[in-house]
């Protein structure tokens, strides 16, 4: 059996994909599903939020499954943390800033990415030992507020989530960010809905196609 990977291991992994597919739905079935068409797409860090019913046994699920990089999103407190690693998530993502995930997650070779809105709190994050930071929501900033807060800041890995798609993701990398998460414009409820399974493969395709043009250029 092959060890686990450590946290920088994982960190390295993750932004070589340049992209993470957030998870999050209402079927516990249909995560899976949704998970496995992405993956087949070349987006292979899966984001299951644990607002998805049954989120734990899709984790430790796909965790099971070679080629992919599991983690646990939607994490609020320790309980949760330490459920979400011990069903074999090797990164937890929040939505905010809880500095108290990262001992925790640490302790456990698992990857922490702390939530942040302003250039006060992503500091905050790096400083209190976040892997990365997760800036959210970042549809209401847009790639030019990565390139500015990079700018006084270079050494930050920046992970913006919310209002990338596959057709910009690129463009957050151009303007400095670490990876990117893509949740409903990747992981499409009306799609996952209808079961068309490789619509969401395409789009997959489409991300990675989008990173790679953004990373083969120059900035």
């Amino acid at each position: 059996m092959l060890a686990a990977p450590t946290r920088h291991e994982t960190m390295a992994r993750l932004t070589a994909l340049g992209a993470v597919a957030v998870v999050r739905l209402n079927d516990a079935d249909a995560a899976l599903r949704a998970a496995g068409a992405v993956h087949a797409g070349g987006v292979s860090a899966i984001e299951v939020t644990l607002t998805t019913p049954g989120a734990l046994e899709v984790i430790r699920a796909l965790s099971a499954h070679a080629g992919m990089l599991v983690g646990a999103g939607s994490v609020l407190d320790g309980e949760a943390a330490r459920e979400a690693i011990a069903a074999g998530a090797r990164y937890l993502v929040s939505p905010v800033l809880l500095p108290q995930l990262v001992p925790l997650a640490h302790e456990a070779e698992v990857a922490v990415m702390l939530g942040a809105f302003s250039p006060t709190e992503i500091l905050a994050a790096h400083r209190a030992g976040a892997d990365a930071v997760k800036v959210f929501p970042s549809d209401a900033l847009g790639p030019s507020f990565i390139r500015g807060v990079l700018g006084p800041m270079p050494f930050l890995k920046l992970i913006p989530t919310g209002g990338v798609t596959p057709e910009n993701a690129g463009d957050w990398l151009r303007a400095g960010a670490a990876a990117v998460g893509l949740g409903g414009a990747l992981v499409d409820a009306g799609r996952v809905a209808a079961g068309d399974w490789d619509a969401l493969t395409e789009r997959a395709r489409a991300v990675v196609a989008s990173i790679a043009a953004a990373r083969g250029g120059a900035r």
